[in-house]
């Protein structure tokens, strides 16, 4: 039995795309361009939120980056208000995190997405307490695919990594699991194609929790 599952959050345990790709359009809006739709924003997602914005700025004809600086203030005020614009669980989800907490498997949020809007996230859609321990940009700790992160949350959940699951949707999120010596999961209901996470050779490719609750 493995000893803790660690989790990414955007496209992983939350479908969190609606707010996004709301924030991301707001802001490039700011500056005249067109909204940035919901196949973009996932591609252009999953590195923290200044890789988002620059790589939104690009798309939308700003290669020079000569808005960047501005661009993330005003990111940050919109997601401020909107990062919990439609957010959902995915199906399954929650009855799949309630089944490990049953039997006392530690669960852990790993995201790149800023802490405080993390928390805020997790809190909307799963209560406050429900998992054992959150982290996200901000707290000192290097991005994903750096696995300081997935290494220092093994610790505080109180596994060695070679027994933890690490679930993600993207190949930031294969490397991550890989560079800390975990075992992967490539959910395919999240913001990347399974071609992607086949490329990565995670441990498990799966359509729905329920295909994971076996091995667990």
């Amino acid at each position: 039995m493995y000893q803790c599952c660690i989790f990414d959050l955007d496209g992983t345990i939350i479908n969190t795309i609606h707010s996004l790709a709301h924030t991301i359009s707001l802001t490039m809006k700011h500056f005249g361009y067109e909204n940035v739709d919901e196949a973009h924003t996932k591609v252009f997602v999953g590195d923290g939120y200044e890789k988002f914005v620059e790589r939104a700025l690009i798309y939308s004809g700003d290669t020079e980056l000569i808005h960047y600086e501005e661009a993330l203030k005003v990111y940050s005020e919109n997601f401020k208000k909107y990062c919990l614009y439609q957010v959902e669980a995915y199906p399954g989800m929650v009855e799949f995190l309630t089944f490990l907490k049953d039997k006392k498997i530690p669960i852990g949020v790993l995201t790149n997405k800023g802490y405080d809007r993390a928390v805020e996230c997790v809190e909307e859609v799963y209560g406050k307490g429900f998992f054992d321990v959150i982290m996200g940009d901000g707290q000192g700790v290097k991005l994903k695919p750096d696995p300081e992160g997935a290494l220092l949350m093994a610790e505080r959940l109180g596994a060695i990594p070679s027994q933890c699951l690490y679930f993600g949707d993207t190949n930031t999120d294969m490397i991550t699991g890989k560079n800390a010596g975990m075992d992967t999961v490539g959910v395919t209901w999240g913001f990347r194609d399974e071609a992607e996470l086949r490329s990565f050779e995670p441990k498990y490719i799966i359509s729905h929790p329920d295909e994971i609750q076996q091995v667990i």
